[in-house]
């Protein structure tokens, strides 16, 4: 494929670091290398914690900190580590500050660990009425809205839970220059052979499973120990969920509130000069919420970086009632962006990544093995 560069789209790891070498993107502590992600940044909690009685949003004529005078409970400190309590809200002020230039804006996403653990993280910016979108010119500090809702965690300053992409002009590709996309560098290999491109590329649900021990699933145990978001494969996976095997009859009936893992029928890859997002939850499609944790880097099951693609893992809570899922049922999309050039890093085993070739996966945090012991 052809190298291209264009001053309008999402900007790669190069352009990231360069605005950190002109203090675009700065911060008391360095900003470490690893933080540079192929199409992002993230974003690093800082040494204290705010509990507030409910979510926020500043608006237009407030600050984050003069909201935070209404609605703080109490501060405590992350320095040595705190632990956030699910079913509570919390607002931490970020390491990272921002002067961006007058034509790059932000949007955020949960970390994919994050959303893993069904931890509900939003970015806030001073005098903003929407979360996770920072406007073109931006200069100020940044926060983190933190809600644990399954498992209680453990927390520090530096802790890692959500990330930033840049865009200069642009947005998702439309169907049109998709399937073009899509003929060039396939994008997605579903078993029917279709590419289910309609406003994005169709994410449907895997419930047959792909191995002998039949498992499609997991759904999160309710009374558990704490997890420690820093720690990496740590934690025994039956202590924490509970394995869901298929059925003579591919469904699965979601219980209100509760939290599942599954992932898509869908092989989906990411070509190295275009990232890619999960489009938010669509209600005329059920009473869910399908996947926090929506980025996915340039070289995301991209074979020349390692993949020969990836299924996307899906995080998944019905909400009022219970609501059935049927095999091959859609529920996201998946938009495709192009950056401004290809970046010099790309998703994969090189960079430390965590979730590349994946099938059917939990988050970095538990060990892999014994999942249906």
């Amino acid at each position: 494929m052809a190298e291209r560069s264009s001053p309008i789209g999402i900007l790669p790891y190069q352009s990231l670091r360069e605005l950190v070498r002109q203090q675009e993107i700065a911060a008391d502590s360095a900003i470490r290398d690893e933080q540079l992600q192929p199409a992002s940044l993230d974003l690093r909690l800082g040494p204290v914690a705010y509990r507030v009685r409910a979510s926020f949003l500043p608006g237009r004529m407030a600050s984050v900190a003069e909201r935070l005078k209404h609605y703080s409970m109490h501060e405590f400190d992350l320095a040595a580590g705190a632990v956030l309590e699910r079913g509570c809200v919390y607002v931490v002020p970020l390491l990272e500050r921002l002067r961006l230039p007058p034509r790059v804006e932000g949007f955020a996403n949960p970390k994919s660990s994050t959303g893993r653990l069904d931890v509900f993280t939003r970015l806030i910016a001073d005098r903003s009425d929407v979360f996770d979108r920072v406007p073109a010119g931006y200069a100020g500090p940044l926060y983190a809205e933190i809600a644990p809702r399954t498992f209680s965690i453990v927390v520090r300053a530096g802790s890692r839970l959500n990330q930033l992409r840049l865009r200069r002009g642009g947005g998702p590709l439309g169907d049109r220059a998709l399937h073009l996309l899509h003929q060039q560098t396939p994008l997605v290999r579903r078993a029917d052979g279709d590419s289910g491109i309609a406003g994005g590329i169709a994410v449907s649900i895997d419930l047959t499973g792909e191995t002998s021990n039949r498992l499609i699933g997991y759904k999160a145990r309710k009374h558990t120990d704490l997890i420690d978001i820093d720690r990496a494969q740590h934690y025994d996976i039956l202590d924490f969920w509970e394995p869901i095997q298929s059925r003579r009859e591919p469904r699965l009936i979601l219980d209100p509130d509760d939290f599942y893992i599954v992932a898509s029928r869908e092989w989906v890859s990411v070509p190295p000069d275009h990232a890619a997002e999960m489009i938010a939850y669509n209600p005329l499609v059920g009473e869910f919420r399908a996947h926090y944790a929506g980025f996915f880097d340039p070289g995301f099951g991209w074979e020349a970086a390692g993949g020969r693609g990836s299924r996307a893992v899906l995080e998944i809570r019905s909400h009022e009632v219970p609501f059935a899922m049927e095999h091959g049922q859609v529920v996201a999309r998946l938009a495709y962006e192009p950056l401004t050039d290809r970046p010099d890093r790309l998703y994969g085993a090189g960079i430390g990544s965590s979730y590349q070739r994946q099938g059917l996966a939990l988050g970095k945090h538990f060990k892999q093995e014994g999942a249906a012991s």
